[in-house]
């Protein structure tokens, strides 16, 4: 290393700065950011460096920059000279701000451009609440040191405090629960009980992977298990940790599968056994997904249980496909519909469903699609109206129909062979807009 870093505590001490213009405002700024009282300079002299913490030089002149570092060294002051890194002291890093976390990248003064560049990356993978968890961690110091003796137990109820269900529940924003969690954690680990785990429940979006969030993307790095939808593809999966136990507990019309019963006893006896479980659906736990039962099936038992959301089936296949569920001249309303519902008798719904300038993204519908159709048109809809049958959407088997309403029944036979996708139909003037003809998608490795 050409520099150690450190972090100076300059609140209340007074950081000078020599020069005008932003970089010299800049500098001034940070230093008011770090609690430092920042004096701004027209000239250096001895007199006025005396009690100055450090000093940033910005005059932009070779000559009075390289003057006013020799005298600040002369009297001991720490100095920075604006983008001349031979006459520095100590260096400014690219800064990641998180409040009680702080995270500084160096080049040496090399390439400021690729700190920042680092820097950037590091903002989208850090969780913005990660400052509230320190702050949290904090507030818990002086009880864990008296309440758990031994420093091996105390470092693991550490570890376990930053990585697992307080922490989910503080980067959740969910205070109240964070702090609940942390004080059954400290009482588990000073009785030497075995803590209980979390479950969260994640959406998995509609199929590409690089369309998960960057939440649902660190969830599944860290789960122990991960009990998953049939319809969550290997590409997804494959961002898992790779320890993780991967649980198939998927269900499909008229195939055995999971009861939900059984999926909520397993969620709920993984997270007393300590385990980090990750509940990973397809599209979005809250939208036809069942997420709110197993929510409800957690939290009856005390469990603590966070919710991830996901990219809908009808966003991201409307995407993938050119159509704008709500249009400006076309649609000015759209509605999410179970397919599964259109043969049960439920007729009620589907008069307000036909209302013209109204987009439906019907799920699970490719099997009802005659029944679908039927309801539509004795509701009153056109029988010329556009719709579009996206199956597999967003994924490199994308397939595609287009048609009118009478035809939809002819149109969902592609897609309800055997190995058929998940499909989602879109009925409406905006599925005029769907394109047939996909450009080939890259292949997911």
């Amino acid at each position: 290393m050409r520099h150690l870093p450190f972090f100076f505590d300059v609140r209340d001490r007074k950081v000078a700065v020599l020069g005008e213009g932003p970089a010299a405002e800049q500098r001034a700024a940070l230093a008011r950011s770090a609690g430092a009282v920042a004096l701004r300079l027209s000239a250096v002299g001895p007199d006025n460096l005396k009690g100055i913490a450090a000093l940033f030089v910005a005059t932009g002149d070779a000559g009075c920059d390289r003057a006013a570092q020799r005298l600040a060294r002369s009297v001991g002051v720490p100095v920075n000279v604006i983008d001349r890194p031979e006459l520095c002291d100590f260096i400014v890093p690219a800064i990641v701000d998180r409040d009680d976390v702080v995270v500084a990248i160096s080049t040496g003064g090399d390439s400021p451009t690729l700190a920042a560049s680092l820097r950037r990356r590091i903002e989208h993978v850090l969780p913005q609440r990660i400052g509230a968890l320190a702050c949290l961690v904090a507030t818990f110091r002086a009880q864990a040191k008296a309440l758990i003796v031994e420093p091996e137990r105390r470092r693991a109820f550490w570890r376990r405090l930053v990585e697992g269900p307080v922490a989910e529940l503080a980067l959740a924003g969910e205070e109240a629960g964070a702090r609940r969690a942390a004080l059954g954690e400290l009482d588990a680990a000073r009785r030497q009980l075995a803590p209980t785990g979390i479950a969260h429940i994640v959406g998995a979006g509609p199929g590409d992977p690089d369309l998960l969030t960057l939440r649902a993307l660190r969830l599944l790095g860290e789960a122990d298990a991960i009990l998953h939808d049939d319809l969550v593809p290997s590409a997804v999966l494959a961002r898992a940790r790779r320890d993780a136990e991967l649980v198939a507990v998927g269900k499909r019309k008229g195939q055995p599968g999971w009861p939900q019963e059984a999926i909520n006893a397993e969620l709920v006896r993984r997270v007393r056994a300590g385990q980090i479980v990750v509940r990973l659906k397809a599209g979005d736990p809250f939208v036809f997904g069942r997420g709110g039962e197993e929510v409800e099936a957690l939290q009856q038992e005390g469990l603590a249980v966070t919710v991830v959301p996901g990219i809908t089936a009808a966003l991201g296949c409307a995407a993938a496909v050119g159509v704008p569920l709500t249009h400006r001249k076309l649609a000015s309303a759209v509605t999410f519909v179970t397919g599964h519902g259109a043969a049960d008798g439920k007729e009620a719904a589907w008069p307000l469903l036909a209302a013209q300038g109204h987009t439906l993204a019907i799920y699970m519908g490719a099997t009802e699609a005659a029944s679908v159709r039927d309801r539509l048109l004795g509701a009153g809809t056109a029988p010329t109206t556009p719709v579009a049958i996206v199956e597999n959407g967003t994924r490199p088997d994308q397939r595609v129909s287009t048609g009118r309403l009478a035809d939809l029944a002819r149109l969902a036979v592609g897609h309800t062979r055997g190995d058929a996708g998940p499909s989602l139909i879109i009925v409406g003037e905006v599925a005029a807009h769907a394109a047939a003809e996909q450009p080939p998608l890259a292949k997911v490795s």
